[in-house]
């Protein structure tokens, strides 16, 4: 149980939805009475659990609200509490789990890339597999061949289409159980409980990031396939919880910054409620301004808009803001 500021805005998320065992539970109540802040939020939390119990009015590209979400999360058990740094993935996890079910005899729908909606769970079963290797989870599929001195990017895209081409001589509950059961023993390790062993650094997918922050790159893409799913099946997938959004938006942002270097034409860049950063040269004047709503810039990270489509704000200097954009987008391995 905990009654401090931080311990309890970890768990409005699971409040709004019912979710909490009892003696948390009752703690929330109590904090809310006496913060405005978290009052506010958990407002906004019930407000996106009735929406998600019924479909929505003029939803996006006129599809209905993904309302399987909160039944599913009412309907699991309390699941064992885990920091703040890997509650964005459990949250992503949850929602795929319960987008999952509206994929019966559907399974062949085209997704994104080549593939379709079991190839993309096949997708993310391997794309888990560096963590779960690195943080001790044993391997569920045979290993792919590696060649001496293969660049990162090569031996991911085999090690993908491998686990892809494997899991199609499977059935779609076969991979996703496996797939689930990965999730589910990377949110059970220490390293997903305690920020402090979450801070070690560790190289995986070309990036050397803590492990914390690589549980934030999990949640990330599990979104955007969840996203990508939903849209094949004609369904609107929220975007993440506010807070967990924040954590996407400010990873991507210092990776955004380590790509473009320090010699970069310099762009005060702005992502609409989470702040400000000057990317690119600190010896330079700034040369333009550009901001973005969180979920377009998180879509063209994730190679889901186009460096001349994302809606965008901006002023000055047009080239400086094109090679922001364009070195946003081609972060993505999505």
């Amino acid at each position: 149980m905990t009654d401090d500021h931080d311990g309890v805005r970890d768990l409005l998320a699971a409040w709004a939805f019912g979710a909490l065992p009892p003696a948390e539970e009752r703690v929330v109540p109590g904090h809310l009475a006496e913060c405005e802040a978290c009052a506010a939020e958990a407002e906004r939390l019930r407000e996106t659990v009735r929406l998600l119990d019924g479909p929505v009015p003029n939803a996006a590209a006129g599809h209905p609200t993904l309302d399987v979400l909160s039944a599913a999360l009412r309907a699991r058990p309390a699941t064992p509490r885990v920091a703040a740094h890997a509650a964005p993935y459990a949250v992503a996890v949850a929602g795929l789990k319960a987008l999952l079910p509206e994929a019966e005899g559907r399974w062949g729908t085209p997704v994104v890339h080549d593939w379709d909606v079991h190839a993309t769970v096949a997708h993310l079963l391997a794309a888990d597999e560096p963590l779960a290797g690195r943080l001790g989870i044993p391997a569920r599929l045979p290993a792919s061949p590696v060649a001496e001195g293969a660049r990162w990017e090569d031996t991911w895209n085999r090690r993908s289409a491998d686990v892809i081409a494997h899991e199609h001589g499977r059935t779609p509950e076969e991979t996703v159980a496996d797939w689930a059961a990965q999730a589910a023993a990377l949110l059970a390790v220490p390293e997903a409980r305690e920020p402090e062993l979450a801070a070690r650094a560790t190289m995986l997918m070309g990036v050397r990031l803590p492990v914390a922050d690589h549980f934030v790159v999990r949640a990330f893409e599990t979104w955007i396939h969840t996203d990508d799913i939903g849209r094949a099946l004609g369904l609107a997938v929220p975007p993440p919880l506010a807070e967990h959004l924040g954590r996407l938006v400010r990873l991507a942002v210092r990776i955004l910054g380590l790509a473009l270097g320090p010699t970069a034409q310099p762009v005060l860049f702005a992502v609409d409620g989470g702040g400000q950063w000057v990317l690119g040269s600190e010896d330079e004047p700034v040369r333009a301004e550009l901001a973005l709503d969180p979920v377009d810039f998180c879509l063209l990270v994730g190679g889901r808009h186009a460096p001349d489509e994302v809606p965008r704000r901006s002023a000055g200097d047009e080239g400086a803001v094109r090679n922001v954009l364009e070195r946003a987008a081609s972060l993505a391995w999505l």
